[in-house]
């Protein structure tokens, strides 16, 4: 029983929160906020900033809302920033729903509505470049949300949001929110350090369950269970606190049967057939009976075709196939089938996360032969009414390469595609029929998992296995969260589900690790650039300039990690020593003989080293030699295959530059550094003068006669390559000093000792040991100040080449200050990767005498980084766009040779793979005709004139350029480019 004291306080406490803004802003919702988010809000409304950190889905942007509603009644502006502009549009169309036209506005790079208004939604660049013009759109700002802030840990584009957290108003309320980070006190510990006071509240629970399973072939299993083998939810509401994997998955994908036993087996009618389906008439979300021995959502579910689905507990009756070990020869089961397996399980729709533009393409393919048709009459006609308002805009010119037609059949009968290579417009459409239940299963890229609000019941993994731009690595704890975040969105379903496709060499037990863990550590990208040192220069002294860089997130991390770097050298330092202590052979000195073999490794890379030098100069001289005619074997590289001579340019800086047409009809160029080794000449054909070749189907028809020349010959040009052009030959077997070596080897007296292997297992462990220590030493002493350092050696660049100036005061002991030039005060306002390569150029006026189109193509250069499969640029038919490309390049070069010469990372040179494509485009051809024989996804070209455009857009203040600049906006921003911009 409470006494009168505690039951007065409750009261007080009561009529506070009546009385508050949080109670005004909580009854517009029919539903009670969740407790984190009730915290958040009161912290707001006690002046605090806050970070909120929360499963996806968990209802994290009511705590943004709620910043607006506060700057509102206080009379305030708020800033709403989104890492990306689709997140920026969605948050604009909720916004202005809520609040009115007339009070929201949006600023992205490309777009801007009402700047002025009380409330401005925009992405975070903007509000970083703002911050550094020091605009006036910042006069009353009260609030920043920042959505999404986790996305700090970017490579390319994290930087920018420590900047506007370091350099914002101190006054100014910053909502943080972020998805639940493993680290979610050491980024608030930082935030409070920089912001001032700021309340850190973290929710770890989902508020939807989440249902973990596998498919094994065509079974739906339960991947968590508990003792009496019953299938429990894995997280969120009802969450088992003790499960086990489910025995019967192992026993299944570790079965092994005969070939012949494995493809028989009764199936039932084909996938072909299918016309209906019998899941998406179940109420969304609602729950399904879970059997006994993880048997899949429901046991007693019997498919539309009538065939039982369980009943026997023999592996042979679930499963035809199956390999010895984990998931040994278990092949994953088609799309197809696991759309249909889904939908006869009520989880539709579900978004199937394939780790591959053209997988997800393929996808749609795969369900369009197989006549997949996962919609009714009903849906067929608001979908098909949908499409014709939604794609009216794209001209009949254009439906052929943006592949309309198939792309309005695959919406119609309920799956699509979601991926960057996609038209923006496309992806829109899909998220919308999505979101209305319309579409059932969307094939999407991991670019899915970024905020866009699209509910599913189910998501499926492929693959724990994608590609993360250096290499194909195992899927994180981190992103396994977010990706399966998706699964089960509140206020529409009663549970999401995870499902992972077994495949070969799966294991239970790594894929339960995964689902199980929850970290997604979140590390600072942050790191100096020559535009962010001279707008520090320009607004602060040099000793507060890098004062503010040691206040980042980075160096707040770099700091805390050397107390645990220094234990690890420690422990280091005794294992070597006891290594050290057990190297020891009665024969002689252990270490002298291990010493001799590394001079040989060392010797030996030496001469493999000179080797591919001598070819990579024979490559040199082999292509300045080609005449225009002959038929080439390139032997690997990008450039594999065979193709015909059309041009050799020998003056060109790193060349020869060898231009090419394969035998699909497509024009490359290469350089030496573009083949692994010289090419081989097989033949020679008659080609079409030059000037004829800027015609599709002379291209096709040169290829044509390129491939009936072929026929007789090796199918791999490399077998071609290795028949007429052998490398150099090896010169080991008789380099003096590698034999010398050898023969101290075998002269030694430990080389005749019968415990050597074991001696030198020893000395490996020794020097392993030695190595490591050698490596946390060198970290220890690279991470204090770390980001001062890097600032100092920017400054010295950039006094080297004329963008900062130094002044001194008259007194011996002053101290010298750094300030802007105007050729500083010009790259203050250029905002790019290449920022000072740009600078460059233009101080050299690489880029002056250009037009319209001419400018958009260099710019094209000057912005687009290359993928791994990226194509060889085509040339432009404009010799001043050549010039300003070679120009490019020889400062580019110039460049990197003084960044090396500060110890600064190079910047990349010019990539002109898409500057021809964008010229054709700038100069008025239609969207097919500017794409003509490139394999480029209109989604990329989209995108990529979108960041043509921004780069142009920074140019219009340039004196010189800025009149071309203005005309090439225009030239580029027009048609399906300028719809994807303005809508």
């Amino acid at each position: 029983m409470t006494s009168p004291a505690e039951r007065y306080a409750q009261w007080a406490a009561q009529q506070q929160h009546e009385r508050s803004e949080l109670a005004t802003f909580t009854a517009r919702y029919p539903f009670e906020l969740d407790d984190f988010q009730l915290a958040a809000g009161r912290a707001l409304e006690s002046g605090s900033s806050v970070l909120v950190a929360a499963p996806t889905g968990a209802g994290k942007t009511v705590v943004g809302e709620f910043a607006v509603h506060l700057a509102l009644a206080a009379g305030r502006k708020v800033f709403y920033t989104a890492p990306i502009k689709a997140l920026s549009n969605q948050k604009f169309g909720e916004l202005v729903e809520w609040l009115g036209a007339d009070r929201v506005g949006l600023l992205t790079g490309d777009t801007s509505v009402r700047p002025d208004a009380e409330v401005v939604v925009m992405t975070t660049e903007v509000l970083r470049n703002m911050l550094y013009a020091d605009s006036q759109l910042l006069d009353g700002l009260g609030f920043v949300v920042m959505d999404e802030v986790h996305y700090l840990a970017d490579r390319l584009r994290g930087p920018v949001w420590e900047e506007v957290i370091i350099h914002l108003d101190r006054e100014v309320q910053l909502v943080s929110l972020s998805a639940t980070v493993s680290n979610a006190e050491e980024f608030g510990a930082w935030l409070q350090e920089v912001r001032g006071s700021t309340e850190i509240i973290v929710s770890e629970t989902r508020p939807v369950p989440l249902w973990q399973h596998v498919v094994v072939r065509d079974e739906l299993l339960d991947l968590f269970v508990d003792a009496d083998g019953d299938a429990v939810v894995s997280h969120g509401p009802g969450a088992a606190a003790h499960r086990e994997v489910n025995p019967q998955i192992e026993r299944i994908t570790s079965f092994s049967l005969p070939v012949d036993e494995r493809r028989g087996g009764h199936r039932g009618r084909g996938h072909r057939d299918r016309k209906g389906t019998s899941g998406r008439h179940r109420p969304r979300g609602s729950a399904q009976r879970r059997g006994r021995g993880g048997r899949g959502p429901r046991e007693e579910h019997r498919d539309h075709r009538g065939q039982g689905r369980r009943g026997s507990e023999d592996p042979r009756r679930h499963h035809r196939g199956g390999g010895r070990g984990p998931g040994g020869g278990v092949r994953p089961p088609r799309r197809t089938d696991v759309v249909e397996l889904l939908d006869d399980h009520g989880l539709l729709p579900a978004i199937m996360f394939i780790f591959s533009r053209a997988g997800c393409d393929g996808a749609v393919q795969q369900c369009a032969r197989a006549h997949l048709r996962l919609t009714d009459d009903t849906e067929r006609r608001q979908i098909r009414a949908a499409l014709d308002e939604e794609l009216a805009q794209i001209g009949v010119e254009d439906e052929d390469v943006l592949g309309i037609a198939a792309f309005r059949r695959a919406a119609l009968d309920g799956y699509a595609a979601h991926h960057a290579g996609m038209l923006p417009l496309l992806k829109t459409v899909v998220e919308q029929l999505f979101s209305r239940g319309l579409i059932k299963v969307v094939f999407a890229t991991e670019t899915l998992a970024l905020g866009i609000n699209m509910p599913a019941r189910s998501v499926v993994l492929e693959k724990l296995v994608k590609f993360n731009g250096v290499e194909h690595a195992d899927l994180t704890p981190g992103e396994y969260t977010q990706l399966t975040g998706r699964a089960g969105r509140r206020g529409i379903d009663t549970e999401g589900h995870a499902v992972v496709l077994a495949g070969p060499r799966f294991d239970a037990q790594a894929v339960a690790s995964l689902a199980s863990r929850r970290t997604y550590p979140l590390r600072s990208a942050f790191r100096p650039t020559p535009n962010m040192t001279v707008n520090l220069l320009d607004r602060f002294d040099l000793a507060r300039a890098r004062e503010t860089l040691e206040t980042s997130f980075a160096q707040f991390q770099a700091d805390r990690s050397v107390v645990g770097l220094a234990r690890r050298a420690r422990e280091l330092e005794d294992t070597a020593h006891d290594y050290q202590q057990a190297i020891t052979c009665e024969r002689g000195d252990l270490l002298e003989y291990a010493q001799l073999q590394e001079q040989i490794s060392a010797r030996e890379k030496s001469l493999s080293q000179a080797r591919a030098a001598k070819d990579r100069d024979r490559t040199r001289s082999i292509l300045g030699d080609l005449r225009r005619g002959e038929i080439i074997a390139l032997p690997g590289g990008k450039r594999r295959g065979y193709a015909v001579v059309l041009d050799v340019d020998r003056a060109v800086l790193g060349g020869p530059q060898v231009e090419l047409l394969d035998t699909e009809g497509r024009r490359r160029t290469i350089r030496p550094g573009d083949v692994p080794s010289a090419p081989a000449v097989i033949d020679t054909m008659r080609v079409p003068r030059p000037e004829t070749l800027s015609k599709g189907k002379v291209r096709k028809d040169t290829a044509a006669a390129l491939r009936q020349r072929l026929s007789g010959q090796e199918e791999d040009a490399r077998a071609a390559v290795r028949r007429r052009a052998r490398r150099s030959p090896s010169t080991a077997a008789t380099d003096a000093q590698l034999i010398a070596l050898r023969e101290q080897l075998a002269a030694h007296p430990c080389a005749a000792c019968p415990d050597l292997d074991s001696h030198l297992r020893w000395v490996g462990r020794w020097r392993r040991t030695r190595r490591e220590l050698e490596g946390v030493q060198h970290r220890i002493s690279g991470r204090t100040s770390t980001l001062a350092r890097a600032f100092d050696r920017l400054t010295a660049l950039l006094l080297e080449l004329g963008y900062l100036t130094e002044e001194s005061g008259a007194d011996a002991g002053s101290t010298r200050e750094l300030y802007p030039t105007d050729s500083g005060m010009r790259l203050r306002r250029l905002f790019s990767d290449r920022d000072l390569l740009i600078a460059q150029c233009l101080e050299h006026g690489a880029w002056t005498g250009l037009d319209a189109a001419g400018l958009a193509a260099v710019v094209s250069a000057a912005v687009h980084e290359s993928r791994r499969d990226d194509r060889a640029p085509e040339l432009i038919p404009d010799p001043a766009v050549d010039a300003a490309l070679e120009a490019s390049t020889r400062l580019a070069t110039a460049l990197q040779a003084a960044e090396a010469r500060h110890g600064i990372d190079p910047t990349d040179a010019p990539d002109p793979a898409l500057a021809a494509i964008v010229h054709r485009w700038a100069r008025g051809s239609h969207l097919a005709a500017a794409l003509d024989g490139s394999d480029l996804p209109p989604g990329d070209f989209v995108r990529h004139c979108r960041q043509v455009i921004d780069l142009l857009d920074q140019l219009t203040a340039d004196p010189v350029l800025g009149q071309t600049a203005h005309r090439a906006i225009r030239a580029v921003r027009r048609g399906l480019v300028a719809q994807e911009i303005d809508r």
